[in-house]
Parts: C-alpha cells; structure tokens; sequence
C-alpha cells in the first residue's frame, strides 16, 4: 500500500496510487491512512485520480478514516473517477464527503514522503 504524501503549510495532499479500494486491501489501507491523518493532525486533500475501483469495504474505509479526523479537519476528495464517484453519489456518501474536481487543488507541497 503506497500513498504520496506532500505536507503542506495548512494542508496534507495525499495521492492514492492504488488502482483498486475492495475488501483486498481495505483494511490495510484504512489502518495507513488513519496512521497518516491523525499522526498530522491537518486538513486532509486526497487525490483519487488513480483508483478506478471502490466496492463498500473501500468506502467503509474511508468512513472510517473520515471519522478518525477531527470534525474541524477536512477531508476533501479530489478527482473521483467516474466509478468511484458513482459509489459515493448510491450511497448518498457525496452529501457527506467534500468532493472536489482535480483543477480545484492547490499544489504547495513543501515535503513529500511515500508511505
């Protein structure tokens, strides 16, 4: 499980480079990035561009690492891709994440770090 990790002065940017979030790896996954968030204890801005598979374990986890943050800490998803988004928007899962197009996040990263 890798993520890109680029720690920005307000905000973590976080790229999932995974292709796929399902019941596999959800568990390994939810349990890294909940290590990532609360380690930092910042705003999160998540990049999703790579993942082209979600099933309910993945969105399971990232419930859970939503709820992992405090609630004045966002989590904001950026560049869900069709079939991901499509899993947030059945689930009703879009009126409660922070869900983004990839041209709105910003790219002031000051230290990167693979996880």
């Amino acid at each position: 499980m890798q993520f890109i990790v680029e720690d920005a002065e307000s905000h973590l940017n976080i790229t999932v480079t995974e292709p796929r979030i399902d019941a596999a790896i959800a568990t390994l996954f939810k349990d890294k990035l909940r290590e990532i968030v609360v380690k930092n204890r910042k705003p999160v801005h998540m990049d999703m561009a790579a993942v082209d598979f979600m099933d309910s374990s993945g969105l399971g986890a990232m419930i859970a690492v939503r709820k992992s943050l405090p609630e004045n800490l966002a989590l904001v998803l950026f560049a869900l891709t069709p079939n991901v988004e499509r899993v947030f928007r059945l689930t009703r899962m879009d009126s409660v994440f922070d869900i983004q197009p990839r041209t709105a996040q910003p790219r002031t990263a000051q230290k990167e770090q693979r996880e």
